[in-house]
C-alpha cells in the first residue's frame, strides 16, 4: 500500500482512542498524517495518541464530546478545521452495543439511545464534515459498520444490528449524494475481533471460543486488521472505490 498518499493529510477518527478507533488512530500516525482524535471517556489515550504524533513532528489535537448532540458534533469539526486549516479524511468509528436486550425487553428509550449512538451521531458528524472535504478536489469518508449489520447478530443485539445494517445503507446512499463533490464514502465492516473493551464487555468467552470455532481461518480478529482495511479505504480518495463496504470476518460471511 502507498501509505505516502496519507503524509500530511488531515484526518478526523471518532472514538479514536479506544479499541479498534485506538489502532485506526496509531495507524494513521505511523502513516504520516495529522490527526484529530474524538474521545468520550478514553482521556488518557487520547492525549498519549496526541503525543506520539507529535513526536514524530505532526499535528495532533484529542477533542472530547457526545456525538450524540448537535453541538458536540459540529464543535468536533470546527475545532479540528481550526487546528489543521482544513479536512480531508473523516473516520466514523463511534458506536456501542451498549446491552443486549431481546424484543420483549425493548424499551422506546433504549432504542433511541443505542439508534442515536450508532446512527444519528455519524450523521451530525458527516454532515458537519462534508463541506470541509468538499474543498478538496480529493476526500474520504470510511464508516464502522458491523457483521452484524449483514447477519443480524447474535441474540439480544437487534438494535445494534440495525443500526449496523443501517451505516451499509447510510454508506450507498451518502457515495451517490457526496460523489459529485469528490468525497468517496465507504464502510468496513468487522466480524469477531478480540482484545477490545466491545467484546471484553459484551461477549463471553465461550461464546468467543464458539464462534471463532466456526470462521474459517481459525482464528478472531484484532484491531490491526480492521486498521490497515480502514487505512487503504481511506487512502482510495483519488480512486474509484466508493460505496462499497469491506467484510472483515475471516470468511464467516461472504457475497
Amino acid at each position: 500500500m502507498d501509505n505516502n498518499k496519507l503524509t500530511g493529510k488531515n484526518v478526523l477518527i471518532t472514538a479514536g482512542a479506544q479499541g479498534i478507533g485506538e489502532s485506526i488512530t496509531k495507524h494513521f500516525i505511523d502513516c504520516g498524517a495529522h490527526v484529530a482524535i474524538h474521545y468520550f471517556s478514553s482521556a488518557d489515550t487520547a492525549n498519549q495518541l496526541v503525543e506520539y504524533a507529535t513526536s514524530k513532528g505532526q499535528k495532533a489535537i484529542a477533542i472530547s464530546g457526545d456525538l450524540t448532540k448537535e453541538d458536540d458534533a459540529n464543535a468536533l469539526v470546527e475545532k479540528t478545521v481550526e487546528a489543521f486549516g482544513g479536512l480531508d479524511i473523516l473516520i466514523n468509528n463511534a458506536g456501542s452495543l451498549v446491552a443486549r436486550k431481546m424484543l420483549s425487553e425493548m424499551e422506546a428509550e433504549f432504542w433511541h439511545k443505542v439508534m442515536d449512538i450508532n446512527l444519528t451521531s455519524m450523521m451530525f458528524v458527516t454532515r458537519a464534515a462534508s463541506p470541509y472535504l468538499a474543498k478538496n478536489d480529493n476526500s474520504s469518508i470510511v464508516n464502522l459498520a458491523s457483521l452484524a449489520g449483514r447477519k443480524g447478530g447474535h441474540p439480544g443485539s437487534l438494535v445494534y444490528s440495525t443500526s449496523k445494517g443501517a451505516i451499509l445503507t447510510f454508506t450507498r446512499a451518502l457515495a451517490s449524494e457526496l460523489g459529485p463533490q469528490g468525497t468517496r464514502v465507504n464502510a468496513v465492516a468487522p466480524g469477531l475481533i478480540l482484545g477490545t473493551s466491545f467484546h471484553n464487555t459484551h461477549t463471553t468467552k465461550e461464546s468467543a471460543a464458539e464462534t471463532t470455532a466456526g470462521i474459517p481461518i481459525q482464528r478472531a480478529g484484532n484491531a490491526d486488521d480492521v486498521a490497515r482495511a480502514v487505512l487503504y479505504l481511506a487512502s482510495e480518495y483519488d480512486g474509484f472505490i466508493t460505496g462499497a463496504t469491506l467484510d472483515i470476518n475471516g470468511g464467516v460471511y461472504n457475497m
